[in-house]
């Protein structure tokens, strides 16, 4: 997570396009999303400390980005959809003892770790390119 702090000296009015910051804002969670998609997307056997290997592509297809009304914040994580009894992220990522399921890897702070500097470039950009001084 990061957050960016602007000022605009000289201007008494500034507008502000939202579509623009929307838009770059679901271009890179959309960016994130395939990158934690493609780490858990590998068919490989489950070891402790890694990646949580395919085997029915539900945690994969549970990874879904979510932009909020007001455009400011975008959402990329596993949400719970109908195919889970439980929410079976939390179990992969934290472990289970009953369950017999040691913890594995955080695919999802990997994953914008991988695109925190593209992301942010573009995100400023975007903010740079919304700006309407009057």
């Amino acid at each position: 997570m990061f957050e960016l702090n602007a000022t605009v000296e000289g201007f008494s009015r500034i507008d502000f396009d939202r579509k623009k910051v929307r838009k770059a804002l679901r271009i890179e969670g959309r960016a994130i999303q395939k990158v934690a998609r493609k780490m858990v997307s590998k068919r490989m056997i489950d070891s402790t400390g890694d990646y949580p290997a395919k085997r029915t592509g539900r945690l994969m297809r549970s990874i879904k980005v979510k932009v909020s009304k007001p455009g400011f914040l975008v959402r990329i994580s596993p949400y719970k959809t109908a195919e889970m009894k439980d929410f079976y992220p939390a179990f992969l990522h934290y472990g289970s003892i009953k369950n017999n399921l040691e913890a594995r890897k955080n695919f999802m702070t990997d994953a914008l770790d991988t695109r925190r500097e593209t992301s942010r470039t573009a995100i400023v950009n975007a903010l740079q390119g919304a700006l309407i001084p009057r």
